[in-house]
């Protein structure tokens, strides 16, 4: 089995997660080979917090151009995780 560290790369952060903070809602970029069980165990092995719910998607990697040349960033996943209720809220920022 992979370590946890390994499945969670980063936490993302912009305006819309930081609101979603507020509803115990956290988003993380992860392996893409993680499904949403491996997921869960990763964040409640690294946060000691309990998971109500894992959404994922793949995101495509956006098409970059320097000149005439093109290329491609790498695609990516997204995880949204929620937390149950009662849970504390994870420290993302002393995380980093």
């Amino acid at each position: 089995m992979r370590e946890a560290r390994d499945i969670i790369l980063k936490p993302i952060i912009s305006e819309k997660t930081t609101t979603e903070m507020q509803d115990m809602k956290y988003t993380f970029a992860v392996d893409l080979r993680a499904n949403k069980i491996e997921i869960k165990n990763a964040v409640e092995k690294l946060f000691n917090v309990k998971v109500k719910d894992v959404n994922t998607m793949r995101m495509t990697g956006k098409v970059k151009r320097m000149g005439v040349h093109s290329g491609r960033r790498p695609n990516w996943k997204k995880a949204i995780v929620t937390l149950e209720e009662g849970s504390k809220p994870i420290e993302i920022f002393e995380s980093l």
